[in-house]
């Protein structure tokens, strides 16, 4: 029986009538043997899939792998391992992809914290680690005893110590200048325009600026750990250049693949659960179509004093008469 949703909720769902008919669409293991995976998601294992692929051909690779959690994925649950199975599972799916990179390839590999500790010790034997990027993603469950528990690691790693990709133009970040400083009466690193004045800063290795997808975001699917599809795209801007080609060997509900349709990349994917590649596969095409359901991009009300959001309570004003009498 359908999970019965709010009305407002938006998450995108498949029929097992629309599952059935997205698999039937995907691109199989022996397929594979035989014909490009570019623009495609093979319906297989990863581990299998990798020795099929051509050497040296992934620019950007973009890894959202399990983590060690017990974590039910669709009708299959991905147990917790001690960590040297956890550290050998990691170095497996590394040393499998090494091959198909380019020499001036980059690495992004999503994490929890505690993952992160086990990722980043692996990441450093094999690739040259530039940085790693926290990630607010706001929702977390509460704790009476420890932290909540509301950020993900992403290690940014490459192949070449000095030659990689980074865009920094591309993934700018726009702030409002509040003192806007002026040189021969010119904006001086800072732009203004009739919607207000901004300055384009660099990027830092802090993000708070994107959150998961919520059931009323209409990118929102039932997958556990989906990755917002602009986090992927500042990733993707970041590391790549149009044309290059993106490979996600967990592809989970494909919003690294929709990330490189938009930002026109090639892409190769491996999913081995049959409701997710269908979700991928649905909204893959959607982008192709440009049908994509994007999360609305809602401006930032700066409230005035007159503004009721601005004003104090009544019963603060009343405490403070009493005060001040």
């Amino acid at each position: 029986m359908p999970k019965q949703r709010a009305e407002r909720n938006r998450t995108i769902t498949l029929t097992d009538k629309e599952t059935s008919f997205y698999v039937s669409k995907c691109l199989t293991l022996q397929e594979c043997r035989k014909q490009s995976a570019l623009d495609k998601i093979i319906f297989a294992d990863t581990f299998e899939v990798i020795p099929l692929l051509p050497h040296g051909v992934v620019d950007l690779l973009v890894v959202d792998p399990p983590y060690n959690l017990n974590k039910a994925f669709g009708n299959s649950t991905f147990k917790k391992m001690d960590e040297s199975l956890y550290l050998e599972f990691t170095e497996n799916w590394i040393i499998s992809v090494k091959p198909l990179l380019k020499p001036n390839a980059s690495i992004y590999v999503c994490c929890d914290w505690r993952s992160s500790l086990l990722i980043g010790a692996v990441l450093q034997k094999h690739f040259t680690v530039q940085n790693r990027i926290t990630w607010q993603r706001e929702k977390g469950r509460g704790a009476s005893y420890n932290w909540k528990n509301s950020m993900e690691d992403i290690w940014f790693a490459t192949v070449s110590a000095k030659k990689f990709t980074f865009n920094v133009d591309d993934v700018k970040m726009r702030r409002k200048v509040i003192a806007p400083y002026k040189v021969n009466g010119k904006p001086k690193d800072w732009h203004e325009t009739k919607n207000g004045n901004f300055r384009d800063t660099f990027p830092s290795n802090f993000w708070d600026d994107i959150s998961i997808p919520y059931w009323s975001m209409p990118e929102n699917t039932d997958h556990p750990t989906q990755k917002p599809e602009k986090l992927m795209a500042k990733l993707i801007l970041a590391s790549s250049n149009k044309g290059d080609v993106v490979f996600d060997p967990f592809v989970g509900s494909g919003t690294s693949g929709i990330a490189s349709i938009i930002e026109n990349r090639r892409f190769i994917g491996a999913e081995l659960s049959p409701e997710y590649h269908a979700l991928a596969k649905e909204r893959m095409e959607a982008a192709i179509t440009g049908d994509i359901r994007y999360r609305e991009d809602i401006p930032v009300i700066e409230p005035d004093l007159k503004m009721a959001v601005a004003k104090l309570p009544d019963e603060f004003l009343s405490a403070r008469s009493m005060v001040n009498h």
